[in-house]
């Protein structure tokens, strides 16, 4: 989880997006007077961002206080002279002696905001690296939600957190949906196969993704929203063609699988952009990014199993030995040479689904 600051120090409905953002337990709020901060509950930093240079008399309830790059105070002479208020520094970063006082705040103060003035994410690579051993917190300013999502991941660890000022009630949301940057892990079950049927021609789909894919990794799919089943991806060596890492030869067309937030897609929705979640046989989880799916007609066959609790689970793959799916261990086990009695990894979802999001309702699929 990354953290959220929300700024609301030139926003026009102060009010609804002050509610909101309180309602989504953002992690600060970022003001230019104490007095928004009267109220508040302990659960938000409270983060107070003065106009021009100099501290107000009075800092109110307080948390953190950002300086600008004129103050000439260490940020433990600082903390000395206002005891219980943690000090952080703002930089404008617009050219290399500006990148580099940012990536002195980064190593040296507890907080450091920094507004990149470029649209290129190089310079936020740079004060990252800066900082990479360093024990304070560097937050850099979006413009908007889709900034926030690429400040998260530059670099692969990204920002330790963002700050946006909300141009619109909801804002303060999906940033708070953004910043969940870690997928949670999921409780895998063996499966018992039960049978396996050659059902004829149609449709499949293969899952290309943006993401090299580890050997026990895959994605999990099913015929049945409460049942699916750990396809692996193609990283694994077969004869006649190369390894394809980045791919899951998936199942057919009306086949869900899990994306993020435990919603479920069919794999006939997925295209260029989409997310999916790749699985491992512990169960960890990321969220990847589909490049392309490439839906052919195929034979298929029909794998029926059983869960430790009686639930039955179906997939529908391609019928053909290099389409597979794994097993405890990571184990690789060729679909068309499954049978009764073998043992897969899969997944029981316990919610039904409504266009893919879980919802407490009565509904049954067979």
């Amino acid at each position: 989880m990354k953290l959220t600051w929300v700024d609301i120090r030139t926003a026009d409905n102060k009010a609804a997006i002050l509610e909101e953002a309180l309602h989504q337990r953002v992690d600060g709020l970022v003001s230019d007077s104490a007095a928004d901060f009267d109220g508040l509950p302990p659960t938000v930093k409270k983060v107070l961002f003065p106009k021009g240079s100099g501290l107000p008399a009075e800092l109110g309830q307080t948390d953190i206080v950002i300086v600008g790059p004129d103050e000439q105070a260490s940020p433990e002479q600082l903390a000395a002279a206002h005891s219980g208020v943690e000090f952080g520094r703002f930089v404008e970063v617009t050219d290399q002696p500006t990148l580099e006082d940012a990536c002195q705040a980064a190593r040296t103060f507890p907080w450091s905001l920094v507004l990149f003035r470029d649209p290129t994410k190089i310079p936020l690579e740079i004060v990252i690296a800066a900082a990479a051993q360093a024990t304070g917190s560097l937050i850099t300013v979006a413009h908007d939600v889709q900034e926030a999502e690429i400040i998260f991941g530059v670099l692969e660890h990204g920002a330790d957190g963002v700050m946006l000022a909300p141009k619109a009630v909801g804002d303060a949301t999906a940033l708070k949906a953004a910043s969940v940057v870690d997928s949670p892990s999921l409780d895998l079950v063996e499966l018992t196969v039960t049978e396996t049927t050659h059902v004829g021609m149609g449709e499949r789909a293969c899952v290309d993704t943006c993401t090299y894919f580890r050997e026990d990794e895959g994605i999990l799919v099913g015929s049945h929203s409460k049942g699916m089943v750990l396809c692996v991806s193609e990283t694994h060596p077969l004869p006649y063609m190369p390894t394809r890492p980045f791919r899951v030869n998936a199942g057919a067309i009306h086949s869900y699988t899990l994306s993020q937030h435990e919603r479920t897609h069919y794999l006939s929705e997925l295209k260029s952009g989409s997310k999916v979640i790749a699985v491992d046989v512990r169960g960890r989880t990321r969220v990847v990014t589909v490049g392309r799916v490439k839906i052919e007609s195929r034979p298929l066959i029909s794998v029926d199993a059983v869960a430790p609790n009686g639930q039955a689970v179906n997939l529908i793959l391609q019928d053909d030995w290099h389409v597979r799916v794994l097993g405890p261990g990571g184990a690789v086990l060729n679909s068309t040479e499954l049978k009764p009695g073998d043992t897969i990894l899969g997944y029981l979802p316990s919610a039904d689904r409504h266009v893919g999001y879980p919802i407490n309702e009565f509904c049954l699929e067979k």
